[in-house]
């Protein structure tokens, strides 16, 4: 009998901030969307595990995770991402199988680049405590 209980997707995004105030960027290979660094968590690991594997993977920098910056839900497709404020440690910025291009952003690049649903967790990343927000995908929706 199959299950009724909503099934989910949990990502874990890094909001990786330099000392000069730039956020770690990358522009998707496959769609060429621009958006801070993370995926799908794996079933092994913790949520600091995953982030940390992750934003090395896309951009080639290993991080400290600091804290938990906000929960966001993708409602159409059912994706819960974890979204945490990273600091670089070490490694260059560097293309990946998943991303076209790496790059430190300024808050205003970001705004210009990244849709409102990822901008926002950005932004959110800055505030002192954790935010909870929910989008269609692109556009953040408000209750």
């Amino acid at each position: 009998m199959p299950s009724t209980t909503p099934r989910h997707s949990v990502a874990v995004v890094g909001a990786v901030y330099h000392d000069d105030g730039r956020v770690l960027a990358i522009q998707r290979r496959d769609t060429g969307e621009w958006q801070p660094p993370g995926g799908v968590l794996e079933l092994a690991e913790t949520f600091e595990e995953g982030v940390r594997r992750e934003v090395l993977e896309e951009t080639g920098i290993s991080v400290d995770v600091e804290r938990l910056a906000g929960v966001y839900k993708n409602i159409p497709g059912g994706i819960v991402a974890l979204v945490f404020r990273c600091r670089p440690l070490t490694g260059s910025a560097q293309p990946s199988d998943e991303a076209a291009v790496v790059r430190w952003l300024t808050l205003t690049e970001v705004a210009d680049l990244m849709d409102p649903a990822h901008a926002v967790r950005i932004t959110d990343a800055l505030l002192d405590t954790p935010t909870s927000r929910a989008h269609d995908g692109t556009h953040v929706l408000t209750v």
